[in-house]
């Protein structure tokens, strides 16, 4: 089966409790849903491919691929949108940062040392840590 028909088939499991109830909402027959997600949705007629996407969130960002675009990241989008050219970058630093993070599959977290504007590549021996973390103390207490 296609990409674009499992994840319609996925979605509509996901969203709604069966795919009778999607066709109640949608307005499109059971039995024509049930064909195209059995045989895939190139069967259907484009009109019908996109108001089930429309129904479901999912939006076509290539020609082949189709990607959930749910509240969060169009939240996210609409903020961007706002922002400066500064902003934009300070943004997708962090992004960056976080990605990389997430990607590496540590086994256990390590402190890094951390001056308020960049984490440093080196891991900090137990003496560093120690005072790095009565500096952060420090700074805390001192209103900083």
């Amino acid at each position: 089966m296609d990409k674009i028909t499992e994840l319609i088939k996925d979605e509509i499991k996901r969203q709604y409790k069966s795919l009778k109830q999607f066709s109640d909402v949608s307005g499109i027959p059971y039995s024509t849903l049930s064909n195209a997600l059995s045989r895939g949705v190139g069967t259907m007629s484009y009109d019908s491919v996109v108001k089930i996407c429309s129904i479901l969130g999912l939006k076509q960002a290539y020609d082949t691929d189709l990607t959930i675009f749910n509240e969060q990241f169009n939240e996210i989008c609409a903020m961007l949108e706002d922002l400066d050219e500064q902003g934009v970058h300070t943004v997708k630093t962090i992004l960056q940062v976080e990605y990389d993070r997430c990607k590496k599959n540590w086994r256990s977290p390590k402190l890094k040392s951390f001056n308020g504007i960049a984490i440093a590549s080196e891991e900090l021996d137990i003496d560093k840590q120690c005072r790095v973390k009565a500096l952060l103390k420090q700074s805390t207490s001192d209103g900083y």
